[in-house]
C-alpha cells in the first residue's frame, strides 16, 4: 500500500504528465486552492523538471471569496476584470497550459443574494469570453483537478468523525484519479485508450438521434451532421494531447441545437455557483428549455438559464456507464467534476467546437450554422442511473441500444 506522500507525488505526476502534458519550453498557468499548498508546489516542481519555461501561480481562497460576496460594494461586482482576463488570454494565445486545482465548498455562497452571484458570474464570463472560446476549441492544453477542504469533506462524509473526513476525501480522490496505483501513468494510458475506442465506435455510427428513457425522462436528442465523439485525451492547437478532466470516464459529443425534444430529470444534485440545485427537470421544445423546475435551488437554476439565450439550449451530451469507478464508489461528491463522471450527463450552454468535423477552425457564427450551440454558459447536470436506457437511431430509423440499464450495450 502506498503512503500518502507517494500518492500525492503520483497525483502531481498525473496532473503534469497526463492532465497538462507539459512540453519543454511551455509555460503553465496554475490556479491552486490554498487548501493544499503541498500539491501545488509539487506540480510547480514537476512542471519545471519537465522543461516548463515559466509557472505562474494564482492562489484561490474560499473564505476570501465568501467575505467579498458578503461585504464588497455592489458596484465592485460590475467592474470587468480586464487585467486578469487579458493576462490569461495572452498566455493561452502563446501556448501556455492551464491547470486548476480547486476545492470549492458546495454550499459556499448559500444565503448570498442570487442577483449578486448572477452579476459577478455574468461579468466574469463576459471578460473571459475569448479565453473560453479558445479552451472549448482545445486550442491550448487545460486540465481540472481537486483537493479536499474541511467544508467539502464534511458535506461528502457527514457521518464520519470530523478528524476522519478530510483523509477520507483524500483517499477517494486518489482512487478516482488512479494515484493509488503503483504505475499511475500506465493506468491512465490504458484508460485513455478504452475511452478512445468507445468514441471511435460512436463517431463511425453517425446516429441521427439519441433516445433517452428513464423514470421522469423521455428525451430525443438529434446530432449534427459529421458530429464527432470525444473521450479521454484531446489534441491542442499544436497537436499535443492532454486530458482536460481528472478524473474522466466520459465520451461526449454535441447535440443539434434545435433538435432536443422531451423531458429529462436530474439524478444527482448540482453544485452551481456555491449553491445546491436538486431534484430538477427540464422540458425542451425544438432545442429550447420551455419549462424548468427544481425542488431545491430553483432560483439558482433559473439564474443559470438566464445567463444568455444560449443557456436555454443543450451544448453537450455525455455517456458514462453506471458501472464505473466513481459510480461504484457510491459516493456523492457534490462536485460536478466527479459526479458527472459517475453518471451520463448533459450540459446547458456552449458546445465544444471539436464535436463536429473541422470545428476547431470555425468561427462562432460558422459553428452555429453547423448546429452547435453558443453561450457564455456551460454547466453539466447528471441524468444517468441504473434505470437509464439510451438508443441510437440511424437515418433509416433503425434503433440500436447504446446503454441498457445504465451500462454499455456494445
Amino acid at each position: 500500500m502506498l503512503t500518502f506522500e507517494q500518492k500525492l507525488n503520483n497525483y502531481a505526476d498525473i496532473i503534469v504528465q497526463i492532465g497538462a502534458n507539459i512540453q519543454r519550453g511551455q509555460s503553465l498557468m496554475l490556479n491552486a486552492s490554498i487548501e493544499s499548498p503541498e500539491l501545488a508546489r509539487l506540480v510547480v516542481k514537476k512542471a519545471y523538471e519537465a522543461g516548463a519555461y515559466q509557472v505562474k501561480v494564482v492562489w484561490m481562497d474560499d473564505v476570501v471569496s465568501r467575505i467579498r460576496y458578503e461585504l464588497a460594494p455592489e458596484q465592485s461586482f460590475l467592474e470587468v476584470p480586464t487585467w486578469s482576463a487579458g493576462e490569461k488570454l495572452e498566455m493561452a494565445e502563446k501556448g501556455a497550459a492551464a491547470v486548476t486545482i480547486s476545492s470549492a465548498d458546495p454550499d459556499l455562497l448559500k444565503g448570498v443574494p442570487q442577483e449578486r452571484i448572477r452579476t459577478a458570474d455574468r461579468v466574469l464570463r463576459q471578460a473571459n469570453e475569448k479565453y473560453r472560446q479558445l479552451s472549448q476549441a482545445f486550442k491550448f492544453s487545460w486540465s481540472l483537478a481537486t483537493v479536499p477542504s474541511a467544508a467539502w469533506a464534511a458535506k461528502v462524509f457527514p457521518n464520519l468523525p470530523e478528524d476522519k473526513q478530510v483523509p477520507a476525501l483524500w483517499d477517494a480522490i486518489f482512487k478516482m484519479v488512479r494515484a493509488d496505483q503503483p504505475d499511475p501513468l500506465a493506468a491512465w494510458e490504458a484508460h485513455i485508450q478504452q475511452l478512445r475506442s468507445k468514441a471511435k465506435y460512436l463517431t463511425e455510427k453517425q446516429y441521427k438521434l439519441l433516445h433517452y428513457t428513464a423514470p421522469g425522462t423521455d428525451l430525443t436528442i438529434e446530432l449534427p451532421a459529421d458530429h464527432v465523439w470525444l473521450g479521454g485525451s484531446k489534441a491542442n492547437g499544436q497537436g499535443v494531447w492532454f486530458v482536460p478532466n481528472l478524473p474522466t470516464e466520459e465520451v461526449y459529443s454535441a447535440p443539434l441545437r434545435t433538435g432536443v425534444n422531451g423531458t429529462v430529470s436530474s439524478t444527482k444534485p448540482l453544485s452551481y455557483n456555491g449553491n445546491i440545485i436538486d431534484r430538477f427537470s427540464f422540458t425542451f421544445e425544438n432545442g429550447r428549455v420551455v419549462r424548468a423546475a427544481a425542488e431545491q435551488g430553483e432560483e439558482a437554476l433559473q439564474g443559470l438559464l438566464d445567463t444568455d439565450e444560449g443557456a436555454k439550449y443543450l451544448g453537450e451530451v455525455a455517456l458514462v456507464p453506471h458501472r464505473s469507478p466513481i459510480s461504484e464508489s457510491n459516493i456523492l461528491f457534490y462536485k460536478t467534476l466527479f459526479d458527472e463522471n459517475a453518471s451520463c450527463h448533459l450540459a446547458v450552454g456552449s458546445a465544444y467546437a471539436s464535436c463536429v468535423k473541422g470545428g476547431a477552425d470555425l468561427s462562432q457564427e460558422q459553428l452555429l450554422e453547423r448546429g452547435l450551440n453558443r453561450s457564455m454558459a456551460h454547466t453539466d447536470f447528471m441524468v444517468g442511473s441504473a434505470e437509464l436506457n439510451i438508443y441510437g437511431v440511424a437515418n433509416d430509423g433503425t434503433r440500436e441500444p447504446i446503454l441498457l440499464n445504465g451500462n454499455w450495450a456494445f
